[in-house]
């Protein structure tokens, strides 16, 4: 059995179903409008039990998932949705090992996501131009305890990237068309790049960056969640969807020399004439599907 220890961190139930996130301490007391109540009652106690405050007040105490952590944790900065954070760890393929690259620390909610994915021998490389808000996610990152898979850099990415050869990066600002070659320099050879927009038109300048760039199996998504309510014997679509958060658009590296593997028949045709690397080709043609 699971039992909660001082330093981690546990999520908070109220009887109205109100959610409270919280980081354990020996010494800590909780305080809300409706009591408080000292953590070290719930040190070595296990998840799934009810606290009260000294109001009677009632709280069930739970782990928290990642993605609770990603919701909960204290943010200065937008956070990017549990539903493209999982979509991420799966298109960049992370996992126990990987190095990536994420450019815009944020809050450090992605970061605490990417660093639970590739430790314990993996290492996330977060750049930040503005230290105010890095300051933010090296706390959270701290409190987490996830510091040793992390390391911060406060830099302009123009300048681009300390680290070569990673598995993956990650461009979480706002002109990313402008470091697809800083990306393209610090990826290995067939890695992966992810970046989240959140307009149309940012989408197209990063899709013709990544173009005139090596790579290849250029992906635009959007995703949707639609939940239903659980009763058996009404089951039907809630009322309310998480809809549109962002675009996220996904490339691999591959040279040049290699690019001819993508095209469509019709492209290759075409390239006889203007050659396979697809910055020689026409502006109307289409990837492989």
């Amino acid at each position: 059995m699971s039992l909660i220890q001082a330093g981690e961190p546990v999520l908070l139930v109220s009887e109205e179903g109100k959610r409270y996130l919280l980081h354990v301490t020996e010494d800590g007391i909780w305080y809300t409008h409706r009591g408080q109540f000292p953590m070290s009652e719930i040190i070595g106690q296990p998840y799934g039990q009810v606290v009260a405050t000294h109001r009677g007040q009632r709280f069930l105490v739970l782990r928290p998932t990642t993605s609770d952590l990603l919701r909960y944790l204290k943010r200065t900065t937008q956070i990017v949705f549990p539903k493209d954070a999982a979509r991420l760890i799966m298109e960049l393929d992370l996992w126990n090992g990987r190095r990536i690259i994420e450019a815009g620390s944020g809050s450090g909610g992605l970061t605490m996501v990417f660093a639970r994915a590739v430790m314990p021998a993996g290492r996330v490389f977060s750049y930040e131009l503005r230290p105010e808000h890095q300051k933010v996610a090296r706390a959270n990152i701290d409190r987490l305890g996830l510091q040793s898979y992390v390391e911060f850099k406060i830099r302009d990415i123009a300048d681009g990237f300390d680290e070569r050869d990673v598995d993956a990066v990650f461009l979480d600002v706002r002109d990313a068309a402008a470091y697809v070659p800083q990306a393209e320099a610090a990826l290995t050879s067939s890695g992966m790049f992810a970046s989240l927009m959140p307009t149309t038109n940012q989408v197209s300048e990063l899709v013709a960056a990544l173009t005139e760039g090596d790579f290849v199996e250029i992906r635009v998504e959007e995703i949707m969640i639609r939940s239903w309510k659980p009763v058996p014997a009404r089951l039907r679509p809630a009322d309310r969807m998480v809809a549109h958060t962002g675009f996220l658009v996904f490339a691999r590296k591959i040279s040049a020399e290699y690019r001819h593997f993508w095209l469509t028949r019709r492209q290759r045709r075409r390239a006889v004439e203007f050659g396979p690397n697809r910055k020689n080709l026409p502006d109307d043609t289409e990837q492989a599907d």
